[in-house]
C-alpha cells in the first residue's frame, strides 16, 4: 500500500497547480473578473509548493510538500463557514435553517421586497439569489458564473442577470457567501474566526497557526465591539490561511461524526444536513461538494464529499474507508487522477 501512495503522492506533485508561486504572478481568481471586480480588497500571501496529507481511520499514512506551512485555501473556508452555522443551530441561535434571515439578523440587507424570504437554508445551499452589496462589493459581480462542477450558465461573467424567486436558482457567488458570513457574525455577536478557533480547532488539536481574516474595509461594531467580517475564501483577497495538517484535524471530526477527541462539538444531526444534496443542485450540500451518482468525480465512491477551493486545494471526506485526503496546490484537471489513485492505494 505505501508504495503506491507514494505513486499517488508523485502523481500530485508532478501535477501541481497553473498558479504561480508569487502572488505577483499568474495568481488568483480575481484576475478573470471583469472591473471593477477585478482587484484585490484584502491581504494575500504567496504559496507554497504542492503538499498535502492523508489519513485512514485518524492514523496519518503519508504527508508531502508543506504540510505545517498555512496556505490560502481559498474556498474551502466555504466549509468552515457551514461548520459555525451548525454550532449556531446546536446553540440556539439558529434554530431553523427554514426561517428569513431578516427575522433574526434585521437591518444588514435582508429586508427589502425581494431579499425578505431568503432564508439560512438558501445561503448554505448557493440558492439564495440575495441581491446587494457587501461592503461595497455587488453580487453582480458573480452573476453567471462558472465552476469546473456544474452546468456551465449561459451569459458572461459579471454581466447583470435577471434574478429568480429566492430558492429556485442555484449559482456559485462569493458575495452572497460573504454576506452569510456577516449574518453569522451578528447572530454570534464575535469575530468568527474566534469562534472557530475555539469551538472547533482547539478541540480538534490544530495549531495555532491558521488566520482568518476580511477585506481591508470589512469592519463593523456589535455591542460596542469593533469586528471584521471575514469571506467565505480569497476571490478578492483575505480569507482562511491554514496549514493540510491542521485541515486534516478538521476533517477527522467531519468523518467522526463531529466528535474530535473524545469530545462532541458538532451535533451528527448538522453533518446530515451539510450532505443532503440540494433539490436543484444535488451535487452540493451545505458548503460542501457531493459526489452524488459519482458526477463529480467518478474514480470515488458517492459517499465522497468534498471541500474545494480555487488553486486548487481539496478536503476529501470518504466515510466507507474512513479516509481523509488534504490535497493543496493540485491541478483541478487531475483531481480525479489523484482520487482514484489514493482510493487504489488504500483498497
Amino acid at each position: 500500500m505505501q508504495h503506491a501512495l507514494q505513486q499517488a503522492v508523485q502523481f500530485a506533485v508532478e501535477n501541481e497547480s497553473l498558479w504561480d508561486r508569487h502572488v505577483t504572478g499568474n495568481w488568483g481568481v480575481h484576475v478573470n473578473d471583469p472591473p471593477p471586480w477585478n482587484r484585490l480588497l484584502g491581504p494575500v500571501h504567496d504559496r507554497g509548493p504542492a503538499s498535502g496529507a492523508i489519513a485512514v481511520d485518524g492514523r496519518v499514512l503519508v504527508t508531502w510538500g508543506e504540510p505545517d506551512r498555512p496556505d490560502l485555501t481559498f474556498s474551502v473556508a466555504k466549509m468552515y463557514l457551514a461548520l459555525l452555522a451548525g454550532l449556531a443551530h446546536d446553540r440556539g441561535l439558529l434554530p431553523d435553517v427554514d426561517e428569513p434571515v431578516r427575522v433574526r439578523v434585521p437591518g444588514i440587507g435582508f429586508d427589502d421586497e425581494h431579499n425578505a424570504p431568503v432564508t439560512w437554508a438558501h445561503l448554505l445551499q448557493q440558492t439564495s439569489e440575495w441581491q446587494g452589496t457587501y461592503f461595497g462589493l455587488s453580487d453582480q459581480a458573480d452573476h453567471f458564473r462558472t465552476v469546473n462542477f456544474a452546468a456551465p450558465p449561459d451569459g458572461k461573467k459579471g454581466d447583470l442577470r435577471p434574478l429568480r424567486r429566492p430558492g429556485t436558482y442555484w449559482e456559485y457567488n462569493d458575495v452572497r457567501i460573504n454576506q452569510l458570513s456577516l449574518a453569522l457574525l451578528h447572530l454570534f455577536r464575535q469575530p468568527l474566526p474566534d469562534v472557530f478557533r475555539d469551538a472547533i480547532m482547539r478541540p480538534a488539536g490544530a495549531s495555532e497557526s491558521w488566520q482568518w481574516v476580511g477585506y481591508d474595509n470589512a469592519w463593523i461594531e456589535i455591542d460596542g465591539r469593533r469586528m471584521q467580517s471575514v469571506p467565505g475564501g480569497t476571490h478578492w483577497g483575505g480569507g482562511m490561511s491554514v496549514s493540510a495538517n491542521d485541515q486534516l484535524k478538521v476533517a477527522q471530526m467531519l468523518l467522526d461524526d463531529g466528535v474530535a477527541n473524545g469530545r462532541r462539538v458538532l451535533s451528527s444531526e448538522w453533518i446530515a444536513r451539510m450532505r443532503t444534496p440540494c433539490a436543484i443542485a444535488p451535487f452540493y450540500g451545505y458548503l460542501v461538494w457531493l459526489n452524488t451518482d459519482r458526477k463529480i468525480f467518478p474514480s470515488v465512491p458517492a459517499s465522497s464529499y468534498f471541500g474545494v477551493g480555487a488553486g486548487s486545494s481539496f478536503t476529501w471526506i470518504e466515510p466507507e474507508r474512513r479516509m481523509t485526503v488534504i490535497v493543496r496546490w493540485l491541478n483541478p484537471a487531475a483531481a480525479d487522477g489523484f482520487f482514484g489513485r489514493v482510493l487504489n492505494a488504500i483498497g
